[in-house]
């Protein structure tokens, strides 16, 4: 039988900072094929980014077809002599796994195999066991640009002409303990970045100059001035958030040429990219004033989404209620996930481990909440194809 924690350990061992495979997936890989999966190794590229190495794995060839999606891709160390030890050791000390991806998102990715392999024990799908199929959607390129990895595998299925019914991805969710919280869905992000173009001059004859900086700061203010909304049934507020301004002016007598700013928004489903583009050039052209003139890029990191309420999150809440006697909030915070990419092809909750030291120094995961969390996905599985 797999013991989870051993196999968390072995894929930390594995040093798959992005976009280096570095072994995890050959071992995830060999450790599926011999629970009965097939294995396809998907290998993407595109210009002027790296090439990611990606696993599917299905067992079953019927739906509904069960998927669990993650990553083995981890962010890099930080200083190294500031660990406690090695990170890519997987040491363990009073209960706790030390290491990079331990949280993010190795340990659930351990859980998970080991819970399949608990409820194949009763047969396959097909040969007596469950009325369809369990599969594995596991890139190299969460943490990265995520241009070569889930997506294009999505595109990889519908090509095949394979479908998901539904998807727990493995981030971890956990605020404080294992069972505090699910995510049913995320806010979008995306990015503005303004240049205003002025007309250098001194300091001391403005009449012969354009001071960009007193107009960003004009359109700054425009647009942080009033709340974007208050939120809405399953969403927080919208916020935008200015990252830098940026003159690059060494002298003090001299009016700039060019003033810059950056700014994230991460909105609510009140919202589209389309909608807040639109809003954000509106806002800038009424307060810019006469004669200004500026340019605006808008990167769009993903829109908004919800999975509704319903059987999904109902086997996620069940199975908490069931091994941890908790009932997990819905929630949509947090950042970004590949589950933005899922939720265009089926039902998709995110739960995993605590997320308190993801990506951190000393990422850590306890030894006990690897071993839940492996009950907890027995559970779903059952649950779901119940």
């Amino acid at each position: 039988m797999i013991d989870p924690v051993e196999l968390a350990r072995d894929l930390i061992q594995c040093p798959s900072v992005t976009p280096v495979e570095g072994g995890a997936l050959d071992l995830l890989q060999r450790t599926l094929e011999g629970m009965g999966f097939t294995c396809h190794r998907l290998l993407f590229s595109e210009d002027g980014t790296p090439d990611v190495d990606n696993l599917y794995a299905r067992l079953g060839d019927s739906r509904p077809n069960f998927c669990f999606a993650g990553h083995t891709d981890v962010v890099p160390t930080g200083p190294v002599d500031e660990w406690s030890a090695d990170p890519f050791a997987a040491d363990i000390r009073d209960g706790v796994l030390y290491g990079r991806g331990a949280s993010d998102m190795k340990g659930a990715i351990a859980a998970f195999t080991a819970a399949v392999e608990r409820v194949l024990e009763k047969g396959a799908p097909g040969k007596g066991g469950l009325d369809g199929s369990i599969s594995f959607l596991i890139t190299g390129d969460e943490e990265g640009p995520s241009i070569n990895g889930t997506k294009k595998m999505l595109g990889w299925l519908t090509e095949r002409g394979e479908a998901l019914d539904a998807c727990i991805v493995g981030e971890p969710t956990n605020p404080e303990r294992l069972g505090d919280m699910m995510k049913i869905g995320r806010r979008g992000s995306m990015n503005g970045f303004i240049t205003v173009k002025g007309v250098q001059g001194h300091t001391a004859y403005p009449h012969l100059a354009d001071n960009p900086a007193h107009r960003i700061v004009e359109m700054l203010h425009a647009l942080t001035t009033k709340p974007l909304d208050e939120g809405s049934d399953h969403f927080q507020a919208s916020t935008l958030q200015i990252s830098t301004i940026d003159i690059g002016n060494p002298a003090t007598n001299v009016i700039p040429a060019n003033a810059r700013a950056v700014f994230n928004i991460r909105f609510n489903d009140l919202h589209s990219s389309d909608s807040l583009t639109d809003w954000i050039r509106k806002t800038l052209d009424a307060s810019i004033g006469d004669g200004g003139a500026y340019d605006l890029e808008v990167q769009v990191s993903g829109e908004s989404f919800l999975t509704p309420p319903g059987k999904l999150s109902d086997v996620v809440s069940a199975a908490c209620r069931g091994v941890l006697q908790l009932q997990p909030d819905l929630s949509t915070t947090g950042g970004t996930s590949d589950a933005r990419f899922i939720k265009d092809y089926c039902p998709v909750v995110e739960f995993g481990l605590v997320g308190q030291t993801m990506h951190k120094i000393d990422e850590r995961a306890d030894v006990a909440d690897i071993v839940r969390l492996t009950d907890i996905y027995e559970s779903i599985i059952n649950g779901y194809f119940e």
